[in-house]
């Protein structure tokens, strides 16, 4: 169950560790951890993706390894046996981003979630909000990666000539294209060879941010030749968007374990 929807949250709101993954781009100006201690879902836990990542690289918020992520969870007093549910208040649907960490480490895929719709829907339904920030004992989080979820710039070169798998592109169809500017500085324009573009936002209701309907993701993977295939690797400019189309695949595809190229056009596109 990779989403679950307000009205489930709300009836089992007791049962479940709740997490703030919000996350902004950086020419938004926007603090989610300003917004988060503002207002947000009773005890809700405030998850930084940028903080909570690789300290070792100049690539933006990557995987951290796997005893910093076990540091990290077992801080925020999250066991492995835990039902999480995931939310933003995002426009890229960074809670996404931290459903498939949480996979990438070997939680039960069963046992965690994104709450569609994530805040701003919450809201327009007038539901709870808090600006209480909850005590949470420490755990002890062990963490399992599963390897083959992420993708390294090595292997996205060597499967232009074996095509392996498919690569997605969840950036918009003008930055895949090389018709505008990337947002980050010391980029090039473009998109990795052979790769198809789905930008993220077309899967995404604009007046809610739910997700679309199975069959019109469906629709949308069949436009760019993607039908009930396991080989499909997403990315996007640094990681967060890619998560939202591999949330997406995932349910349309049960078999599906979401993979990510994770230093995507923030490494493959940087200007030597």
């Amino acid at each position: 169950m990779s989403l679950v929807s307000t009205e489930w949250l709300n009836k089992n709101h007791s049962k479940v560790k709740i997490i703030d993954a919000s996350w902004h781009m950086p020419n938004t100006k926007r603090i989610a951890y300003a917004e988060y201690k503002e207002q947000h879902i009773k005890n809700a836990i405030f998850f930084d993706i940028d903080k909570f990542s690789d300290k070792k690289t100049e690539l933006p918020h990557m995987l951290p390894d796997e005893n910093e992520w076990e540091k990290i969870i077992s801080n925020l007093g999250i066991s492995n046996e835990d039902r999480i549910v995931v939310y933003d208040n995002s426009d890229v649907i960074s809670s996404c981003r931290c459903w498939y960490s949480f996979i990438f480490f070997g939680h039960d895929p069963n046992l965690i979630s994104v709450l569609d719709g994530g805040l701003i829907k919450w809201k327009k339904e007038n539901r709870e909000i808090t600006d209480k920030i909850p005590n949470h004992e420490k755990k002890t989080y062990k963490a399992k990666k599963i390897a083959n979820l992420v993708k390294t710039k090595n292997e996205i070169d060597k499967n232009i000539l074996e095509k392996k798998f498919k690569v997605v592109d969840a950036r918009n169809k003008n930055r895949f294209l090389g018709l505008e500017k990337e947002p980050r500085p010391g980029l090039k324009s473009g998109s990795i060879k052979d790769s198809y573009c789905l930008p993220f936002s077309e899967l995404i209701n604009p007046d809610n941010r739910t997700f679309l309907d199975k069959n019109l993701i469906k629709e949308k993977f069949k436009q760019i030749r993607i039908d009930k295939e396991n080989n499909v690797v997403f990315s996007c400019g640094s990681g967060i968007t890619a998560a939202v189309l591999s949330l997406a695949y995932s349910l349309i595809n049960d078999n599906y374990l979401p993979t990510v190229y994770d230093g995507s056009w923030a490494e493959y596109g940087k200007i030597n």
